[in-house]
């Protein structure tokens, strides 16, 4: 059995806790405890969150944890000595040791993060990387794992960062399984850019909602105007006109920060050749509506190889109006 160890400190945020509810989750989905969780201060007790709930917590001693997590807390200040020496020793005696959101703080005032690439919340990113100069602060990613210390941004991230720690020790299914349970994305979309393009186009009706998710599973595909309308249960001219009043964007351009945002995830998150991403993600289409590969990847190493992949030849990403 793996032992979890799950640091609480004064004014922790009760969302930072969720990613717990992996590991229950886990043991449920297997049948018998594979994860033994604690929650964990430096002198045990009630320990009070932000929002005035207190959770019972156990005191630090010397008992070894496979993995140990910091959860983020509403209040970033200096840590007492307990805490900075307990995760120190942690390091050496654990095979992982993470932080959720404003933790890794936490981590980079004990020093874990010297050299190391880590991440947190946008909105606390360039603060980390001011007063950590020493850590190497990646602002864009959902979750970082650099050898032994696993970091994630903003507290929901903590559950895509558990479930990669569950795929890891006990495979890819079962964290599938896991997050159809959570009704979560087994990998996310994108960086925390996370205002993800679906997420930034904000459609009201169900009719715009149902266009862009066939759109998002149909990206190999040219998706035209047509395509789209049918799928929105609506004329072409209807559908062009409500979905530019409903998000600000034309069709066009919708598809294709969908497209990026997908090639982009496929980029960093598999291991696929370049030309079977562009293929999947409709930058491979040949035809009277190809068009170039967007400068967002063709800038990108990964997007001069997709380019090349398609035989020079010019890319399409669909022939949406």
């Amino acid at each position: 059995m793996q032992r979890i160890g799950f640091i609480v400190l004064p004014s922790f945020q009760m969302m930072s806790v969720a990613s717990l509810s992996v590991f229950e989750l886990a043991n449920g989905e297997i049948g018998e405890p594979v994860y033994d969780v604690h929650l964990l201060s430096e002198t045990g007790g009630l320990i009070r969150s932000s929002i005035g709930i207190s959770v019972a917590t156990e005191p630090f001693d010397d008992r070894n944890f496979d993995t140990l997590i910091v959860g983020g807390s509403a209040v970033v200040g200096s840590l007492t000595p307990g805490v900075i020496k307990f995760l120190r020793q942690a390091l050496e005696r654990s095979r992982r040791v993470a932080a959720t959101c404003t933790g890794a703080f936490v981590l980079a005032e004990a020093g874990l993060l010297d050299g190391r690439r880590a991440t947190t919340h946008w909105q606390r990113a360039r603060e980390l990387q001011a007063r950590f100069p020493k850590a190497k602060v990646e602002e864009d990613r959902i979750f970082i794992i650099d050898g032994p210390v696993w970091t994630s941004a903003g507290m929901t991230a903590g559950i895509d960062l558990a479930l990669v720690m569950i795929e890891k020790d006990l495979g890819a299914d079962l964290a599938r399984a896991v997050a159809r349970k959570l009704v979560v994305y087994h990998r996310r979309a994108g960086g925390q850019s996370q205002f993800s393009a679906l997420l930034e186009l904000e459609p009201k009706s169900d009719r715009i909602q149902s266009a862009l998710a066939y759109a998002k599973k149909n990206l190999h595909m040219a998706l035209s105007v047509e395509q789209l309308a049918e799928a929105a249960h609506l004329s072409p001219r209807q559908f062009s006109r409500a979905f530019r009043a409903e998000t600000g964007q034309s069709p066009a351009k919708a598809v294709e920060n969908l497209r990026v945002e997908a090639a982009r995830l496929m980029m960093e998150q598999s291991r696929h050749p370049i030309d079977v991403i562009a293929r999947q993600t409709g930058f491979c289409r040949p035809g009277p509506h190809a068009a170039r590969l967007p400068a967002r990847l063709r800038t990108a190493t990964a997007g001069n190889a997709a380019k090349r992949a398609c035989g020079g030849r010019r890319l399409s990403h669909g022939r949406t109006p």
